[in-house]
């Protein structure tokens, strides 16, 4: 136990302790306390204004000496979201500061605290609290706690100007009983992902904000609608106190209060929605989705179009036009499903990410399935009809005759871009997810007529295709050339599976893929009753693949030791967002990779830059912490944390340091002098300058 923090008070799904920033009275009038609350994986407590339900932290001091009050102050929230209900709280881990006022100056304070703590999960449990800390006379030197408590003081929404944010005020209008309320705020740079919490009096309730981004992003427009919980169509009440407006926006927030008023927000221009951000970011997709043809996740499929390309030599016009067409139409439909996707899981209140479909092994299993199935046919293995119709799909896909194979190509190039983050996509991507249903259709739209431009110009002059050489017997050797993209891809993705399950599952899974090239190639020596069998083979072995990645750990096999995992790469230290500030505020510098076994582009990015002699050269005597954010699996943390810089994939790259305390965000594709001026940038100067 330390003088300045009570011991660990323990309780069945949260532990608290109350902590000192000092460790003695000195001649101070108040002292910074804090009330550390540590809860169970899961478990959230609450705001001061908890939302749908809940009920907030209380302290009474009653039998404290030399104690005047106690001031409880609320670190910004997060909003959850369970089922039709919405609250306001914390989980993991929060420190409430406190400050106490004493009575008598200099003289030994006793702190008697009774805590009361709702916390929940799938239910509620209160917890109940006594912490008794005494704090000494003597030099007020800070403590161990001291950075801690500043921290979270720090996270405490005030008027925004350390945070250069500035209320504009609120209007009301609407009827009585359901008044819609707006709120302007402007700041210094352009909001990322801003969430408003409005606190009246009585019953009044507020629905959650639609914003509207205007003036490049540095103002917002957050609308919400009240109503009287208990008086159906009574009117609201909004002139009898003012309303309390919280504004989070990643780690900066303010706190204002205002009486909305019929015209709050004249001095605002309200009605001019930048349509020139959208436009322009419009563009940036294009472009984006254009560079994604380039982008190894790709290239697989880019290799199979070769391919129907090549085939095309001295055919006709007409079918190369069509055919390129339906790849197109492949490639814009599945950006249009996905930002349907994309859209539901927001309005469901969920994480959502470019790529997180790969955080999933029999997502991973049914690719590498599919691109199995596809190199046995460019090697001339598939000629037979599987049991069902798993064969229809791949034969389907390798036919360069099939308008719905050519369909399936394009909508199999979509799926595989996805865990790929080329130059623009990911400001495209990240300006789209932080937005409504509008923004992600016509951004994903643009990204879809990116990606498709190659295959488009295609259709527009098929002379590009016609005019190759005829196909010949040359085409064979040509075609299992090109098939070794495939079979390097489904070992990549085999890699991904050792980490998100374990190496046996990936082997086993590898075997299984071997078996059914092996069956394929029997097949054809086979009698056409025995060759019916092999076909059942391989249909048996692509279904056991999918049962793999779950029915071996459930086995006990191959349970991956995560103590030997974190000891892989000693020089990075798992990611945590809440040591960031107090790093910093000791004058570090910290780099933060966001990164994933799945990405292509993360792990060009290490093998390129981050791993390289000179940049760990700089790391090292620069005594640069560096963080790895791992997203190979699904991690809502992490999922936060990437929506907080308006960004949903990876790789994201950012360094803090005492000249970047909000971070220097690097480009998706890293060099090193992007890393040593973003080192420069956040403080790191002399090593860079030795370098």
């Amino acid at each position: 136990m330390s003088d300045t923090a009570t011991d660990w008070l323990e309780g069945p799904k949260a532990d608290i302790r109350l902590i000192s920033a000092t460790t003695a009275v000195g001649d101070l009038e108040t002292i910074p306390l804090g009330l550390e609350v540590r809860l169970d994986d899961g478990w959230k407590t609450y705001w001061r204004s908890p939302g749908d339900a809940g009920i907030p932290p209380h302290v009474e001091w009653e039998n404290s000496g030399n104690l005047e009050t106690a001031a409880f102050l609320w670190p910004a929230p997060v909003r959850f979201n369970y089922y039709d209900l919405e609250t306001f709280g914390y989980e993991k881990q929060v420190v409430f500061p406190i400050n106490a006022h004493l009575r008598k100056v200099g003289e030994a304070v006793s702190l008697r605290a009774r805590v009361d703590l709702l916390i929940c999960d799938d239910v509620c449990i209160p917890h109940t609290f006594n912490a008794t800390l005494d704090l000494p006379a003597g030099p007020a030197n800070p403590s161990e706690f001291a950075n801690m408590i500043d921290r979270y003081q720090n996270q405490v929404p005030g008027d925004g100007s350390r945070a250069g944010l500035i209320f504009e005020g609120a209007d009301v209008s609407g009827t009585n009983a359901n008044p819609l309320i707006r709120t302007a705020f402007r700041a210094d740079t352009p909001f990322l992902t801003p969430d408003l919490l409005v606190e009246g009096s009585g019953d009044v309730v507020f629905s959650k904000p639609d914003f509207e981004f205007l003036e490049g992003g540095r103002v917002v427009l957050a609308s919400v609608t009240a109503e009287d919980i208990f008086g159906e169509g009574a009117p609201v009440d909004l002139e009898s106190d003012p309303l309390v407006f919280t504004l989070i926006d990643g780690a900066r927030s303010i706190e204002a209060s205002a009486l909305p008023l019929a015209n709050g927000l004249a001095h605002v221009d309200t009605g001019s929605l930048a349509i020139t951000t959208l436009l322009s970011i419009m563009a940036l997709a294009l472009v984006g989705g254009l560079i994604l043809n380039l982008m190894p996740c790709v290239l697989p499929v880019i290799s199979i179009k070769l391919l129907s390309v090549v085939s095309h030599g001295g055919g006709d016009p007409k079918e190369v036009r069509l055919g390129f067409l339906a790849t197109t139409a492949g490639i814009i439909v599945s950006f249009l499903a996905l930002a349907s996707l994309a859209v539901g899981v927001k309005s469901a209140g969920l994480a959502v990410g470019w790529g997180i479909q790969f955080q999933q092994p029999i997502f991973v299993v049914a690719l590498v399935v599919i691109l199995t199935l596809f190199a046995a046919n460019m090697w001339g293995l598939f000629e037979v009809r599987l049991p069902g119709k798993v064969s229809d799909v791949a034969v389907a896909a390798g036919n360069k005759s099939s308008l719905g194979g050519q369909f399936f190509q394009g909508a199999f190039a979509t799926i595989l871009a996805t865990p790929c983050t080329a130059p623009f996509l990911g400001t495209s991507i990240g300006f789209a997810l932080s937005r409504g249903a509008v923004e992600i259709y016509s951004i994903f739209l643009a990204l879809g007529f990116g990606m498709a431009s190659p295959f488009i110009l295609v259709a527009l002059f098929p002379v590009l295709a016609t005019k190759l050489p005829r196909p010949g017997p040359w085409m064979n050797g040509l075609k299992k050339f090109l098939s070794l993209a495939l079979i390097a891809t489904a070992v990549w993705l085999l890699t991904v599976m050792a980490v998100q399950v374990s190496v046996e599952a990936a082997v086993t899974v590898a075997v299984l893929m071997a078996a059914i090239f092996a069956l394929f190639a029997l097949r054809n020596r086979v009698p056409e009753r025995t060759g019916r069998m092999l076909g059942a083979g391989v249909f048996a072995a692509a279904i056991i693949s999918f049962v793999v990645p779950t029915a071996l750990p459930a086995l006990g096999i191959g349970v991956r030791d995560q103590s030997q995992i974190a000891a892989l790469d000693e020089a990075w230290i798992p990611f945590d967002q809440a040591a960031i500030p107090g790093l910093v505020a000791q004058g570090n510098v910290v780099f933060v990779d966001v990164t994933a076994e799945w990405c292509i582009t993360c792990q060009v990015n290490k093998k390129r830059v981050l791993e390289t002699e000179a940049v760990n050269d700089i790391f090292t005597r620069g005594d640069v912490v560096l963080m790895r954010a791992d997203w190979t699996k699904p991690s809502d943390t992490i999922a936060r944390y990437l929506a907080s810089f308006s960004r949903f994939g990876i790789p994201f790259n950012v360094i803090y340091g005492p000249e970047s305390p909000r971070g220097v965000v690097l480009p998706e594709l890293l060099s090193s002098n992007a890393v040593f001026g973003g080192l420069t940038e956040a403080g790191l100067t002399t090593a860079v300058a030795e370098k």
